[in-house]
């Protein structure tokens, strides 16, 4: 399969965990799914009151500068390994 066919496939079967994934585990994928899909950060910090908008925000800025290539594999990765520890 092509890179993104692997980050695709991916990319829908962590949402099929049979177990919700810790909250850090979500903001890792959540912050390499979105610098494979739109790359470096390009919103601004949400409001100090948003706390999931800033979790998210900074989940994703830790990612800035990683390119898409590297993205989708580190998050097939990821999503492998959690896949492996809560099973589909």
């Amino acid at each position: 399969m092509s890179p993104q066919a692997d980050f695709d496939k991916a990319a829908g079967d962590v949402k099929k965990l049979k177990t919700k994934p810790t909250d850090d585990e979500l903001k890792e994928l959540y912050g390499l799914y979105k610098q494979s899909t739109v790359g470096d950060i390009n919103i601004e910090c949400p409001g100090m009151l948003d706390l999931k908008g800033k979790a998210k925000w900074d989940a994703w800025n830790l990612k800035k500068g990683l390119s898409k290539e590297d993205a989708m594999s580190a998050y097939v990765s990821k999503a492998h390994e959690l896949i492996e520890k809560y099973g589909l």
